[in-house]
């Protein structure tokens, strides 16, 4: 269990970042706008993040004991987090109650709804097995997430910022066929909760697209990724803003494979490959929220430039009046 405090030395130089970095954020969550970073289980952040000390076994670091515990000292920095860890599976209702006990009240998850959901066909990879390369028969399919996932969510609907529907790459799919789709199973979801919608197809971002979620009050995702268009391309699009709320996520540098940035930027100690324009289209996204009082939820991941802290810091740590 975590014990002791993070900033007990305050002129420590291991104590010194995590407390800028809080206090920013504190001022920024107070304006209702939420920056975390994608999952928080990174060894790489100890004597960042994280103080190993906390997770010492008989004298050595237990693995066990920090994947168990650190989001109990990662939520006393950040306010948020998104559970990407959810995309794989359907956790069950034991697992929710564990995870939302380790974080204070106020804390807001978003989680990414199960691939089971948004997957349209099964990529041809060994982990999924004899599905690979089929289609899938749960493919937006309302009443499998409504029992499996949503249900046991809602004791928490409170504590959750947003859930996202990530669809991966599709082949040969148009925004019509999409959007036909799409539309009916957003009118579907109960509307105790925000959603977001994250496409990872350049063509799909049409007016069409962009209609469909603003009918629905889902916002589109402003994505950082290998093949879509730059953060500011994104924002810049007059019709991309679809709901009342905004969603970012701050995933890979255009043109970079996910694979080739894990091999490169592993065990993601620190920033490795700054990205400027990410990080001047986030700040936009940041003033856009303030300027329009909507709240924003904006996470940022290690693969984007090696150490997410680091680059959320590089964000925040001047401006967060």
């Amino acid at each position: 269990m975590v014990t002791g405090s993070l900033f007990d030395d305050p002129e420590s130089e291991s104590s010194l970042f995590p407390r800028r970095l809080g206090e920013s954020l504190v001022k920024l969550a107070s304006d209702q706008i939420y920056i975390g970073t994608s999952s928080w289980k990174y060894e790489g952040w100890l004597g960042q993040i994280y103080d190993r000390s906390n997770y010492l076994s008989r004298g050595r670091f237990s693995k066990k004991a920090f994947e168990a515990e650190c989001l109990r000292e990662y939520a006393r920095i950040f306010p948020t987090v998104c559970g990407d860890f959810a995309f794989y599976q359907f956790p069950s209702e034991d697992f929710w109650k564990r995870l939302f006990q380790r974080t204070p009240e106020t804390f807001q998850f978003a989680f990414k709804i199960p691939e089971q959901i948004t997957c349209r066909m099964f990529p041809s990879h060994p982990r999924y097995g004899a599905q690979g390369g089929l289609e899938n028969p749960s493919y937006l399919d309302f009443y499998l997430l409504q029992e499996a996932f949503l249900r046991l969510l809602e004791p928490y609907q409170e504590r959750i910022s947003v859930l996202i529907l990530e669809f991966g790459a599709f082949a040969n799919v148009g925004v019509t066929e999409f959007v036909e789709r799409l539309d009916p199973f957003l009118g579907m979801l109960p509307r105790r909760f925000r959603y977001a919608v994250e496409v990872r197809n350049e063509e799909l971002l049409a007016p069409e697209y962009f209609a469909c979620l603003r009918n629905h009050g889902v916002a589109h995702v402003l994505s950082a990724w290998a093949r879509m268009p730059e953060l500011g391309e994104q924002l810049a699009i007059p019709e991309a803003i679809t709901a009342d709320f905004l969603v970012s996520r701050a995933l890979l540098r255009r043109g970079r494979k996910y694979e080739d940035a894990v091999r490169q930027f592993s065990p993601y100690t620190g920033i490795q490959d700054p990205n400027p324009a990410a990080r001047a289209a986030l700040r936009e996204i940041i003033e856009q929220a303030r300027e329009t009082r909507r709240k924003a939820y904006i996470y940022v991941n290690n693969r984007l430039e090696g150490n997410a802290p680091s680059t959320i810091m590089a964000i925040v740590g001047e401006d967060s009046s």
